[in-house]
C-alpha cells in the first residue's frame, strides 16, 4: 500500500495550536529560532502568517554556529530569502572555537547551551516576549527515546513541553504534535527550498542512530505520534505534581531575600515521598543556583534525615544544610560563587539566583 501523501498545515490549523500556547499580548512581537532547515522554515512562514492577521511581529534569529566552513553562507542565505518575505533577520554569531575550548565537554551540548544564551539575549535586547521553536513530533520521539535509555524519571520522560517559562522570556513549540512531513508539504505547498544540515546523517550522534531506528519502532507499534502521546500523558503527570510540590514548599519554606532558605523538615516528611523528593530538589535548586536537580541517591540521603534529623552540617548542590532548632537552613556553600563584572546599564544573572542590573551612569 503507497503511503498517504502528507498535508501541508493550513492557517487555521496552526493558528488553533498557537491557540493552546496563549496567552499573548494584542498585537505580538514573536521570535523565530530559523536554521534554513524544513522544521523552522515551515516554522517562520506560518508565524508571519499568523501574525499578520494580529497585527503582530515577526523577527526572526538564526545562530552562525560557525562548526561547518559553509555556516556563514548559509545563515545569510537565509537571511536573504526571509528579506524577499519582509521578514526581520538577524544573524547571530557564536564563537565555537573558543568556547569548545572552555567547556572541554560535549560538542552537541556546547553549540545547544551556546545557540539559546544568544537567542535569549538576543530577544531580551529587542524586547521580545515569546520566542519559538521547530521542534516536531519526531524530534519529540526522540528526546523521549534518548532519556529513557539514560534512566531519566518522570521530568526527562515528559520530554519537551509546548511552553517553557523562563525569566522573560517564553519558549514556545507549537509543532511538537505534528510530524516533519507535514512541514516539509507545507514548504513544498509554498514552492520555498531549505538547508539540510549534514549533521543530521552522522552516526556518531546518539539522536542520529535513533532517529534511524524510528521505522523498525513503528513496525512494533511503537510510532513517533505513540511516543509523542506518552510524553503528553507524562506531561499532564509531572504538572499535577508541580502543584503538590508547590503547595507544600508555601506551607515548609520562609525564604530570605538575601538568597537562603529556612525549611520546615516536618512538612516535607508529611508529604509523599515524591512530593517531598521534588519540593527538597527545588529548595537546593533555589539556593544554590542550579538548573538541574541533585544526584538521585544523594538527594534520597538527606531526605531520608527529614524524619531522622541532621545531626550535622550537609553539602549537597551547592548548599550547605544545617539543623537549627527544628527547621533547617539551607544557604549557599561558601567558595561556590564566582565574581563578575558588569557594565553600566546591563543587567546580570549573578550565581543564578540574583538579578543585578546597573544604571546606565553608574560606576
Amino acid at each position: 500500500m503507497a503511503t498517504p501523501m502528507a498535508a501541508p498545515v493550513t492557517a487555521e490549523d496552526f493558528a488553533a495550536r498557537m491557540a493552546a500556547l496563549e496567552p499573548f499580548e494584542p498585537r505580538p512581537h514573536v521570535a523565530a529560532a530559523v536554521s534554513g532547515g524544513a522544521d523552522s522554515l515551515a516554522l517562520t512562514f506560518l508565524l508571519q502568517d499568523w501574525l499578520a492577521a494580529r497585527g503582530g511581529r515577526l523577527t526572526a534569529f538564526t545562530v552562525d554556529h560557525g562548526l561547518r566552513p559553509d555556516s556563514a553562507a548559509e545563515a545569510a542565505a537565509v537571511g536573504r530569502l526571509l528579506k524577499t518575505a519582509g521578514i526581520a533577520h538577524q544573524v547571530l554569531p557564536w564563537d565555537s572555537a573558543g568556547a569548545l575550548q572552555k567547556s572541554g565537554g560535549s560538542r552537541q551540548a556546547a553549540a545547544r547551551a551556546a545557540r539559546y544564551g544568544l537567542l535569549l539575549a538576543a530577544c531580551e535586547a529587542a524586547g521580545i516576549f515569546h520566542l519559538a521553536l521547530a521542534h516536531h513530533l519526531e524530534d519529540q520521539a526522540e528526546t523521549f527515546l534518548l532519556r529513557l535509555g539514560r534512566g531519566s524519571g518522570l521530568d526527562g520522560l515528559a520530554a519537551m513541553a509546548p511552553v517553557s517559562e523562563t525569566a522573560g522570556l517564553r519558549l514556545l513549540r507549537p509543532l511538537l504534535a505534528l510530524p516533519k512531513a507535514r512541514l516539509v508539504a507545507t514548504l513544498e505547498a509554498r514552492h520555498l527550498a531549505w538547508v539540510e544540515d549534514p549533521s543530521n546523517g552522522d552516526i556518531a550522534y546518539a539522536r542520529v542512530r535513533l532517529r534511524r531506528l524510528l521505522p523498525d519502532l513503528a513496525s512494533e507499534g511503537m510510532t513517533p505520534a505513540r511516543l509523542g502521546s506518552a510524553t503528553q500523558h507524562l506531561g499532564r503527570a509531572r504538572a499535577a505534581l508541580e502543584g503538590d510540590v508547590a503547595a507544600v514548599l508555601a506551607r515548609a519554606v520562609r525564604p530570605d531575600p538575601a538568597g537562603f532558605l529556612d525549611l520546615d523538615p516536618a512538612v516535607l516528611a508529611g508529604a509523599s515521598t515524591e512530593v517531598s523528593l521534588r519540593a527538597l530538589a527545588r529548595s537546593l535548586m533555589a539556593v544554590g543556583g542550579c538548573d538541574y536537580t541533585p544526584r538521585l541517591e544523594r538527594l534520597e540521603r538527606l531526605h531520608a534525615c527529614l524524619a531522622l534529623g541532621l545531626d550535622r552540617a550537609v553539602t549537597l548542590g551547592g548548599c550547605r544544610i544545617l539543623a537549627r532548632g527544628a527547621r533547617w537552613l539551607i544557604v549557599r556553600e561558601a567558595g561556590r560563587t564566582a565574581p563578575a563584572a558588569v557594565q553600566p546599564g546591563a543587567r546580570l544573572l549573578w550565581d543564578g539566583r540574583f538579578e543585578v542590573v546597573l544604571a546606565r551612569g553608574g560606576g
